[in-house]
């Protein structure tokens, strides 16, 4: 009996590199050099993620004042967002070329449909200002008309690189992507 145990013992130890191929294959430095190699990998991904994270957060505190904004509507008006105080402003940051904007223009007409002539109890009625940031101003003009933006206050923050949003007004406000929205009082 002995000698036939030996045999088993024998066999299972032979089989050992087929039962367990990675033990062969690789020493525990081996294995520990991969698992360290494996938490770096996963800690660059975790970084990442919470990097882009704070990157995207936005750049006011809820009750910040609000920062003042000059430019020129459509019609040649001169703007300025000071003279809305005490109205409700919401602030819509988009672009001509940008999908998600263009998809959210239906719920923003609802919204200006049912809030624009309503006074609210603390005072101050609902205003959509728009501005788009473009790096044509006719394309600008032919997408208020085409999407039927049909509020007063649009205002054009050019820029020279629609991907880093260089513009003005989308610096000012921390913008850094398409579409953002402020609700200021």
């Amino acid at each position: 009996m002995s000698l036939g145990l030996y045999n088993q013992i024998n066999i299972l130890n032979q089989c050992t590199p087929i039962l367990y191929p990675y033990k062969s294959i690789y020493t525990n430095k081996e294995m520990n050099k991969s698992n360290i190699l494996l938490i770096l990998v996963l800690l660059l991904v975790v970084g990442g993620i919470l990097g882009r994270y704070l990157y995207m957060q936005p750049k006011f505190i809820n009750g910040e004042t609000a920062q003042e904004i000059k430019a020129t509507l459509p019609n040649g008006e001169a703007f300025a967002l000071s003279a809305e105080k005490g109205n409700y402003v919401l602030i819509d940051f988009w672009g001509s070329w940008c999908g998600p904007c263009i998809a959210e223009f239906p719920a923003l007409k609802a919204m200006n449909a049912k809030f624009s002539d309503k006074t609210f109890k603390e005072g101050g009625t609902f205003k959509i200002l728009s501005i788009a940031v473009e790096q044509d101003a006719n394309r600008w003009k032919r997408a208020i008309d085409r999407f039927g933006l049909n509020w007063d206050l649009h205002v054009l923050d050019l820029a020279t690189n629609l991907r880093f949003f260089n513009s003005k007004i989308a610096n000012e406000y921390g913008v850094k992507e398409l579409p953002t929205k402020y609700l200021i009082n």
